[in-house]
């Protein structure tokens, strides 16, 4: 069975799906855009901006369901432009420091036209 994950620390999902849920000793997130909670809108604008705020919301996403970054065990990354792939990289290895599995793409479009998306699989 699956629990659903909910924070206030995280922004609220902008359709029909949970920030996270828990199945066994896993948590899967849905993937988080550089929404920042307190203003509910995107205030980031460079790559770096953002990454760092989509990791901020993922590291709260994952504490609400009593895991972490650093239990990561696999990322899937969008990218809007593969050219933002070195500074994207940069931000992203400051907060994944345990070096989880990863795919990384870059994508037409992202929601709310953000640069950055990410999502993560994590023992809990």
């Amino acid at each position: 069975m699956a629990t659903t994950v909910y924070t206030k620390n995280a922004p609220d999902a902008i359709g029909p799906y949970s920030q996270a849920k828990i199945v066994g000793d896993l948590v899967f997130t849905s993937g988080q855009i550089a929404i920042d909670p307190a203003v509910g809108d995107v205030k980031a604008k460079t790559i770096e901006e953002q990454t760092k705020q989509v990791c901020e919301n993922l590291k709260a996403v994952l504490e609400e369901a009593g895991s972490s970054l650093e239990k990561a065990v696999k990322t899937v990354c969008f990218l809007k432009n593969m050219s933002d792939f070195a500074a994207f990289n940069g931000v992203y290895g400051e907060y994944f420091t345990s070096k989880p599995a990863r795919s990384c793409v870059a994508v037409k479009e992202l929601p709310k036209d953000v640069l950055v998306e990410v999502e993560v699989i994590a023992e809990k």
